[in-house]
């Protein structure tokens, strides 16, 4: 469906209001700005901003790049035979090759990731929404494969894939702050993911194969 003039005036709008902000926190500290100083800088009223961005965390990781739903809902959307872990290998392996914003790996990320490591309330908010994904994604697969209750074997599935997920970003912030390229870091991670497939067995790259 095409976009519509009103649509593309409000995603122009919420995105000006996201990249005034972030400059703002990378330039002086995400706790020393304030939503009246975003919303000044961006000209709009403070109430704009709260209707596009219901808090100020959601300013840096807002919800539709950084979801609990995200692992979930990429396993829900894998084609016939793929598994659960297989699908989370290859959206990686896309966004890494696609240099996404979403994995970090746009360009001059590295002063956005220093500025996110010195909030206190935006590491708090990554490790829980890493809990949350695994979380989302345990009980998509016991939904999906019909396990009883008192199964482990969902959330286990669930804990390898949301462990490499982790890993993934860990790996592509280590590298961002030793001041490699994108290009360099997009390669080694990838080189990183062929060795964790390996690691990971046949168990859970086999586990919730879509049937066709």
């Amino acid at each position: 469906m095409q976009e519509g003039l009103r649509e593309r005036k409000k995603r122009q709008t919420r995105q000006r209001i996201s990249e005034v902000a972030i400059g703002l926190f990378v330039e002086r500290g995400f706790d020393r700005v304030t939503i009246a100083e975003v919303a000044a800088a961006a000209d709009v009223s403070v109430n704009t901003v709260y209707n596009y961005f219901e808090s100020k965390e959601d300013l840096v990781l807002p919800p539709e790049e950084a979801s609990p739903q995200r692992l979930a809902e990429i396993v829900r959307e894998r084609p016939p035979g793929r598994s659960a872990a297989g699908a989370v290998l290859a959206r990686l392996r896309q966004e890494i090759r696609d240099r996404e914003r979403r994995v970090g790996l746009s360009a001059g990320f590295g002063r956005v990731l220093q500025m996110m490591r010195a909030a206190p309330t935006l590491t708090a908010r990554l490790e829980e929404l890493g809990r949350q994904m695994t979380d989302a994604l345990a009980v998509a697969l016991a939904e999906e494969t019909g396990a009883a209750e008192d199964d482990p074997l969902p959330r286990l599935v669930a804990w390898h894939i949301g462990c490499l997920h982790a890993l993934v970003y860990a790996e592509i912030g280590r590298r961002t702050t030793a001041g490699e390229s994108p290009d360099a870091i997009a390669a080694a991670v990838l080189d990183l993911l062929d060795v964790a497939e390996d690691l990971l067995g046949e168990r859970v790259l086999t586990y919730a194969v879509r049937e066709g």
